[in-house]
């Protein structure tokens, strides 16, 4: 196997341990996915809270079903809301409920202490991080504000 091929089955797998860690902090505190809190974010960061799903779609880097599929669940727990556009009927935002923005303002403390836990101690230095983050926008792996 060669060592190209090595290092992307080890950031493979590197990446599904990140999804169970956050996933196990982000459901068992919060009842959320790291999916859902990434879709959250999205729209958090967006202006006013809310984006047009299609825009949603390609920020996050999904399908427009992907994102129906995940907008969906939480809708119906009162965390995002659907709003029509009132000058195209055809155009549908995903717009966060202020039950959304509080919620979300705590599952980011959740997933900072998460993070900072995964990326500190002796293991990782300030500079290490700053390597594998740029390492990682090479791979074209930006964060959900696009950087």
């Amino acid at each position: 196997m060669s060592e190209s091929l090595d290092v992307v089955l080890r950031l493979v797998r590197a990446q599904a341990a990140l999804v169970r860690r956050f996933d196990a902090r982000l459901g068992g505190l919060h009842g959320v996915s790291l999916s859902d809190f990434t879709l959250l974010l999205r729209l958090g960061q967006a202006p006013g809270g809310r984006m047009r799903r299609v825009d949603l779609a390609e920020a996050l880097g999904l399908t427009a079903s992907g994102v129906t599929r995940g907008l969906a669940p939480l809708e119906r727990i009162g965390l995002v809301t659907r709003e029509p556009d009132a000058r195209d009927a055809r155009v549908a935002y995903a717009s966060l409920t202020a039950t959304g923005r509080r919620r979300l303002r705590e599952m980011l403390g959740t997933a900072e202490e998460t993070a900072t836990e995964l990326l500190a101690g002796p293991a990782w230095g300030k500079e290490d991080v700053a390597v594998f983050s740029d390492l990682l926008s090479r791979l074209g792996g930006t964060g959900p504000s696009g950087r």
